[in-house]
Protein backbone atom coordinates (compact mmCIF):
# COMPACT_ATOMS: atom_id res chain seq x y z
CA UNK A 1 0.00 0.00 0.00
CA UNK A 2 1.25 3.48 -0.87
CA UNK A 3 1.56 6.21 1.76
CA UNK A 4 1.97 9.98 1.87
CA UNK A 5 3.70 12.02 4.57
CA UNK A 6 2.36 15.47 5.48
CA UNK A 7 4.15 17.71 7.96
CA UNK A 8 4.73 21.24 9.20
CA UNK A 9 8.28 22.51 8.79
CA UNK A 10 9.25 25.18 11.30
CA UNK A 11 12.26 27.47 10.81
CA UNK A 12 13.00 30.72 12.65
CA UNK A 13 9.40 30.96 13.85
CA UNK A 14 7.95 30.45 10.38
CA UNK A 15 5.87 27.38 9.49
CA UNK A 16 5.43 25.83 6.05
CA UNK A 17 3.34 22.77 5.08
CA UNK A 18 4.89 19.99 3.00
CA UNK A 19 3.51 16.79 1.49
CA UNK A 20 5.47 13.93 -0.06
CA UNK A 21 4.70 11.97 -3.20
CA UNK A 22 3.16 8.51 -2.79
CA UNK A 23 5.72 6.19 -1.19
CA UNK A 24 6.08 2.48 -0.53
CA UNK A 25 5.26 1.98 3.14
CA UNK A 26 8.77 0.67 3.94
CA UNK A 27 10.22 4.07 2.99
CA UNK A 28 7.97 6.09 5.30
CA UNK A 29 9.70 5.62 8.66
CA UNK A 30 13.28 6.06 7.36
CA UNK A 31 12.28 9.35 5.71
CA UNK A 32 10.52 10.56 8.87
CA UNK A 33 13.53 9.58 10.96
CA UNK A 34 15.85 11.52 8.65
CA UNK A 35 13.66 14.64 8.61
CA UNK A 36 13.17 14.49 12.38
CA UNK A 37 16.94 14.89 12.86
CA UNK A 38 16.62 18.48 11.65
CA UNK A 39 14.49 19.27 14.70
CA UNK A 40 12.13 21.26 12.49
CA UNK A 41 9.62 18.60 11.46
CA UNK A 42 6.32 19.18 13.30
CA UNK A 43 2.75 17.81 13.25
CA UNK A 44 3.46 14.78 11.06
CA UNK A 45 0.58 12.80 9.50
CA UNK A 46 0.73 9.64 7.36
CA UNK A 47 -2.10 9.00 4.86
CA UNK A 48 -2.75 5.82 2.85
CA UNK A 49 -4.45 5.34 -0.53
CA UNK A 50 -7.81 4.86 1.19
CA UNK A 51 -7.34 8.27 2.87
CA UNK A 52 -6.91 6.82 6.37
CA UNK A 53 -4.66 8.99 8.55
CA UNK A 54 -2.26 8.18 11.41
CA UNK A 55 0.20 9.88 13.71
CA UNK A 56 3.77 8.57 13.65
CA UNK A 57 3.18 6.48 16.80
CA UNK A 58 0.01 4.99 15.33
CA UNK A 59 1.80 4.24 12.06
CA UNK A 60 4.64 2.38 13.81
CA UNK A 61 2.06 -0.02 15.26
CA UNK A 62 0.21 -0.22 11.95
CA UNK A 63 3.43 -0.90 10.03
CA UNK A 64 4.09 -4.09 11.97
CA UNK A 65 0.52 -5.27 11.32
CA UNK A 66 0.80 -4.45 7.61
CA UNK A 67 4.04 -6.44 7.34
CA UNK A 68 2.18 -9.53 8.56
CA UNK A 69 -0.61 -9.12 6.00
CA UNK A 70 -0.55 -9.26 2.18
CA UNK A 71 -0.14 -5.85 0.57
CA UNK A 72 0.82 -4.08 -2.69
CA UNK A 73 -1.38 -6.58 -4.53
CA UNK A 74 -1.57 -6.73 -8.32
CA UNK A 75 -3.59 -9.33 -10.22
CA UNK A 76 -3.14 -10.36 -13.86
CA UNK A 77 -5.90 -12.48 -15.39
CA UNK A 78 -6.88 -13.88 -18.78
CA UNK A 79 -9.44 -16.24 -20.26
CA UNK A 80 -9.61 -18.04 -23.58
CA UNK A 81 -12.42 -19.96 -25.24
CA UNK A 82 -12.15 -22.75 -27.84
CA UNK A 83 -15.36 -22.81 -29.89
CA UNK A 84 -14.60 -26.22 -31.42
CA UNK A 85 -14.32 -28.03 -28.09
CA UNK A 86 -16.58 -25.59 -26.16
CA UNK A 87 -13.98 -25.40 -23.40
CA UNK A 88 -12.35 -22.46 -21.68
CA UNK A 89 -8.93 -21.90 -20.20
CA UNK A 90 -8.28 -19.35 -17.48
CA UNK A 91 -5.01 -18.04 -16.09
CA UNK A 92 -4.32 -15.94 -13.00
CA UNK A 93 -1.13 -14.42 -11.60
CA UNK A 94 -1.15 -12.59 -8.25
CA UNK A 95 1.82 -10.54 -7.07
CA UNK A 96 1.97 -9.28 -3.49
CA UNK A 97 4.28 -8.45 -0.59
CA UNK A 98 4.20 -10.01 2.88
CA UNK A 99 6.74 -9.92 5.73
CA UNK A 100 9.27 -8.23 3.47
CA UNK A 101 9.05 -10.92 0.76
CA UNK A 102 7.73 -10.66 -2.80
CA UNK A 103 5.27 -13.44 -3.61
CA UNK A 104 3.80 -14.77 -6.86
CA UNK A 105 0.77 -17.07 -7.06
CA UNK A 106 0.09 -18.68 -10.48
CA UNK A 107 -2.94 -20.82 -11.26
CA UNK A 108 -4.76 -22.02 -14.36
CA UNK A 109 -7.84 -24.15 -14.95
CA UNK A 110 -9.76 -25.72 -17.84
CA UNK A 111 -13.51 -25.11 -17.63
CA UNK A 112 -16.57 -26.44 -19.41
CA UNK A 113 -20.12 -25.09 -19.62
CA UNK A 114 -18.99 -21.58 -20.54
CA UNK A 115 -20.31 -19.93 -23.68
CA UNK A 116 -17.89 -17.24 -24.82
CA UNK A 117 -14.48 -15.64 -24.47
CA UNK A 118 -15.98 -12.83 -22.39
CA UNK A 119 -17.43 -15.36 -19.96
CA UNK A 120 -14.00 -17.02 -19.71
CA UNK A 121 -12.51 -13.61 -18.83
CA UNK A 122 -15.11 -13.14 -16.08
CA UNK A 123 -14.45 -16.65 -14.78
CA UNK A 124 -10.72 -15.90 -14.66
CA UNK A 125 -11.31 -12.73 -12.66
CA UNK A 126 -13.62 -14.53 -10.26
CA UNK A 127 -10.92 -17.17 -9.74
CA UNK A 128 -8.46 -14.37 -9.03
CA UNK A 129 -10.68 -12.94 -6.28
CA UNK A 130 -11.00 -16.44 -4.78
CA UNK A 131 -7.20 -16.63 -4.67
CA UNK A 132 -7.05 -13.27 -2.90
CA UNK A 133 -9.40 -14.65 -0.25
CA UNK A 134 -7.19 -17.74 0.13
CA UNK A 135 -4.07 -15.58 0.57
CA UNK A 136 -5.82 -13.42 3.15
CA UNK A 137 -6.02 -10.18 1.17
CA UNK A 138 -8.51 -7.77 2.74
CA UNK A 139 -9.12 -4.07 3.33
CA UNK A 140 -6.46 -2.99 0.80
CA UNK A 141 -6.37 -1.56 -2.73
CA UNK A 142 -5.89 -4.20 -5.46
CA UNK A 143 -5.04 -3.58 -9.12
CA UNK A 144 -6.76 -5.98 -11.52
CA UNK A 145 -4.89 -6.03 -14.83
CA UNK A 146 -6.21 -7.69 -17.98
CA UNK A 147 -6.48 -7.33 -21.75
CA UNK A 148 -10.30 -7.53 -21.92
CA UNK A 149 -11.56 -3.96 -22.31
CA UNK A 150 -15.15 -5.22 -22.17
CA UNK A 151 -14.86 -6.98 -18.80
CA UNK A 152 -12.78 -4.28 -17.11
CA UNK A 153 -14.93 -1.38 -18.29
CA UNK A 154 -18.12 -3.22 -17.33
CA UNK A 155 -16.74 -3.89 -13.85
CA UNK A 156 -15.63 -0.28 -13.45
CA UNK A 157 -19.12 0.86 -14.47
CA UNK A 158 -17.93 2.69 -17.61
CA UNK A 159 -19.81 0.32 -19.92
CA UNK A 160 -23.21 -1.30 -19.32
CA UNK A 161 -23.62 -5.09 -19.35
CA UNK A 162 -26.80 -6.34 -21.02
CA UNK A 163 -25.94 -10.05 -21.06
CA UNK A 164 -27.77 -11.89 -18.25
CA UNK A 165 -25.10 -14.56 -17.92
CA UNK A 166 -22.26 -12.07 -17.71
CA UNK A 167 -24.23 -9.97 -15.23
CA UNK A 168 -24.32 -12.96 -12.89
CA UNK A 169 -20.52 -13.19 -13.01
CA UNK A 170 -20.25 -9.44 -12.48
CA UNK A 171 -22.48 -9.62 -9.40
CA UNK A 172 -20.51 -12.56 -7.96
CA UNK A 173 -17.23 -10.71 -8.39
CA UNK A 174 -18.53 -7.45 -6.93
CA UNK A 175 -20.07 -9.23 -3.93
CA UNK A 176 -16.83 -11.03 -3.09
CA UNK A 177 -14.73 -7.88 -3.59
CA UNK A 178 -17.06 -6.04 -1.22
CA UNK A 179 -16.92 -8.89 1.31
CA UNK A 180 -13.11 -8.70 1.38
CA UNK A 181 -13.17 -4.91 1.70
CA UNK A 182 -10.98 -4.59 -1.40
CA UNK A 183 -10.77 -1.27 -3.23
CA UNK A 184 -10.41 -2.36 -6.89
CA UNK A 185 -8.52 -0.54 -9.61
CA UNK A 186 -9.22 -1.99 -13.06
CA UNK A 187 -6.28 -1.59 -15.46
CA UNK A 188 -6.71 -2.51 -19.16
CA UNK A 189 -3.50 -3.43 -20.99
CA UNK A 190 -2.67 -5.00 -24.36
CA UNK A 191 -1.99 -8.73 -24.64
CA UNK A 192 1.78 -8.24 -24.67
CA UNK A 193 1.61 -6.78 -21.15
CA UNK A 194 -0.53 -9.69 -20.00
CA UNK A 195 1.54 -12.49 -21.48
CA UNK A 196 2.00 -14.54 -18.29
CA UNK A 197 -1.74 -14.88 -17.62
CA UNK A 198 -2.35 -15.39 -21.35
CA UNK A 199 0.18 -18.25 -21.43
CA UNK A 200 -1.46 -19.88 -18.42
CA UNK A 201 -4.91 -19.71 -20.06
CA UNK A 202 -3.57 -21.28 -23.26
CA UNK A 203 -1.77 -23.99 -21.30
CA UNK A 204 -5.03 -24.87 -19.56
CA UNK A 205 -6.70 -25.37 -22.95
CA UNK A 206 -3.85 -27.78 -23.77
CA UNK A 207 -4.42 -29.52 -20.40
CA UNK A 208 -1.07 -28.32 -19.05
CA UNK A 209 -1.89 -27.28 -15.51
CA UNK A 210 0.04 -24.93 -13.23
CA UNK A 211 -0.37 -24.26 -9.51
CA UNK A 212 2.60 -22.39 -8.06
CA UNK A 213 2.87 -20.20 -4.96
CA UNK A 214 6.37 -19.03 -4.09
CA UNK A 215 8.68 -16.20 -3.05
CA UNK A 216 10.38 -14.45 -5.97
CA UNK A 217 13.48 -12.28 -6.04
Amino acid sequence: MKMKISWQYEFKGRKTAFESDWLNKEHVLPIIEDLTKTGRMKSTTITDELLNEWTVKEFIKLNKKLDDEPGEVEVYFDGGFDRQTQTAGIGVVVFYKQNGDNWRYRVNERLVQLESNNEAEYAALYKAVELLETIGVKQVPVTFTGDSQVVLKQLSGEWPCFDEGLNKWLDRIENKVEKLGITPLYKPVDRRQNKEADKLANQALQEIFVHSHSVIS
